[in-house]
């Protein structure tokens, strides 16, 4: 959508009052096709995926809050694809090159930026790991870089790569097509792309039931009245165990707070991302200035969307120890974002026992920088009833038969099963 010059002047000096709206707000049909419960980042990619690619548009996306207050605006925006299982590889990868192409598709700036996507490592033995992990990568046809310790310094000058550092940095496995993308960009550009294809997207519209007869779904039942449906997805990264159990579903997930924060604004001085090989670290300087980085999980269940000091403590002696020029910056914000966790590390995209029924959940720390993958997979499931090939391995028999993914090292070996 473009805008004359006159149109862009009158409106700055109006206050910005008369833009149109991105997408329409329309009231709830009586029945659908389909309805996505989430109104999230992956449910506005599948809806927009079902429409642009499977010729879907009697749609709904249930929303029960308002657009981008759940994970998708909840996050560090990084996006990459260096997974070491080649089914999450090749998926992300898959992803990776959506996010490449996705401002062009949707006609809406997502402010992809590929700056580089490093992980240092500090002992021999992590090393050794990011030298199979980037065979594994390259393999598959995935870029990776292997860096030494002057290496790491000249593209992340802020690094303590001294050997007096409490964790001596030896090197880091660099992925150059890595980055990170605006996230709210991505939610109102995936919600304008639905909508333009005629997709209902209701927010303030929060599921409380499922309408379900001979074991097979047959609606939902929201806080604004009953809505009849022939398929029903659910998508509701974080709620997940919720949701589903309202369907009866019971799943392999757990819920954890991962706490995100935000330093006041700066001048250049990281231009690459960096996750730190000594802690769940991970660092970017956004658009703004400000050092957007993350902790790891709180360690116990909780549906909370907040921080608390313990972590910020943690976190911060991370940051320092990691980048001494961090120490004298002021902390602006902090905010936690539901993660679902899988007990492989891996997400699924299933149908469910109950016929019509899908399921998409469980992205554990990897949910942001799967979001077009995610949408392009589950839409394909949806439409035709059958995996999409990328996302075959992500179904939910896989905990009955332990053919599990072990990307977080804690499943059994290939073949052990």
């Amino acid at each position: 959508m473009r805008y004359s010059l006159g149109s862009i002047i009158r409106n700055a000096a109006t206050g910005h009052k008369h833009w149109p709206k991105q997408w329409r707000e329309p009231e709830p049909k009586k029945a659908y096709d389909i309805v996505l419960v989430g109104g999230g980042g992956h449910g506005l990619a599948t809806a927009y995926y079902l429409a642009r690619n499977h010729g879907l548009t009697n749609i709904a996306v249930l929303e029960k809050g308002y657009l981008g207050n759940g994970n998708i605006g909840r996050n560090t925006t990084i996006v990459r694809s260096n997974y070491l299982c080649p089914e999450n590889s090749q998926f992300y990868e898959h992803s990776l090159k959506l996010w490449e192409g996705l401002s062009r598709d949707l006609n809406y700036n997502v402010m992809l930026s590929q700056r580089g996507a490093l992980v240092v490592f500090h002992t021999p033995a992590q090393r050794d790991a990011a030298i199979r992990r980037g065979n594994a990568l390259r393999l598959n046809g995935v870029d990776a870089v292997l860096l030494d310790t002057a290496g790491v310094k000249k593209l992340a000058p802020a690094i303590d790569c001294s050997p007096t550092a409490r964790f001596p940095v030896l090197g880091g496995m660099l992925q150059p097509r890595g980055g990170s993308v605006r996230h709210d960009a991505v939610a109102w550009g995936f919600a304008r792309g639905a909508d333009a294809h005629g997709v209902d997207i209701i927010q303030n519209c929060e599921v409380t039931g499922f309408r379900i007869e001979k074991d097979r779904v047959r609606g939902v039942e929201t806080s604004r009245g009953s809505i009849a449906a022939k398929k029903v997805g659910i998508v509701v990264a974080g709620r997940s165990s919720l949701v589903g159990q309202m369907a009866g579903l019971r799943l392999p997930i757990e819920s954890h707070v991962l706490q995100c924060f935000v330093t006041e604004a700066i001048k250049p001085v990281l231009d690459t991302v960096v996750s730190f090989g000594a802690a769940h670290f991970s660092i970017v300087q956004s658009d703004k200035g400000g050092l957007v980085f993350n902790g790891d999980l709180d360690g116990y269940n909780s549906y909370a969307q907040r921080g608390n000091m313990a972590v910020v403590e943690n976190v911060a002696a991370s940051a320092v120890s990691f980048m001494p020029c961090m120490s004298r910056l002021r902390l602006l914000r902090h905010w936690g974002g539901i993660n679902d966790m899988t007990m492989d590390g891996s997400p699924i995209i299933t149908k469910t026992p109950v016929k019509g029924l899908f399921f998409n959940g469980g992205w554990c720390y990897g949910g942001f920088k799967a979001t077009p993958a995610s949408g392009w997979t589950y839409a394909h499931l949806i439409a035709n009833g059958e995996p999409h090939p990328l996302a075959s391995s992500y179904l939910l028999e896989r905990f009955e038969t332990g053919l599990v993914i072990n990307e977080s090292g804690t499943g059994p070996l290939p073949g052990t099963h």
